[in-house]
């Protein structure tokens, strides 16, 4: 037995133990797509750049990101 093998026993062992639910990036990441198109639905991140939004407004849609993203005010970098 190996030492990843005994630390992906632990880690479902542990996973067991606080009652079966490990923690998941992927629920994490569902979490906080909280920016929407408004023409077509789709998610984004919140840590989304505005220039990644206008590209998509542009090439999806032929329209300006204040017309997919209304209201959207971009976060300051950390």
């Amino acid at each position: 037995m190996g030492n990843g093998q005994k630390a992906q026993m632990k880690r479902e062992r542990n996973a067991k133990n606080a009652g079966g639910t490990a923690n998941s990036q992927l629920k994490v990441n569902e979490a906080a797509k909280s920016i929407v198109c408004q023409t077509c639905r789709q998610t984004f991140l919140c840590t989304i750049r505005a220039k990644a939004l206008e590209e998509h407004a542009t090439n999806k849609h032929s329209k300006t990101m204040n017309d997919c993203f209304p209201g959207f005010v971009e976060t300051a970098k950390k």
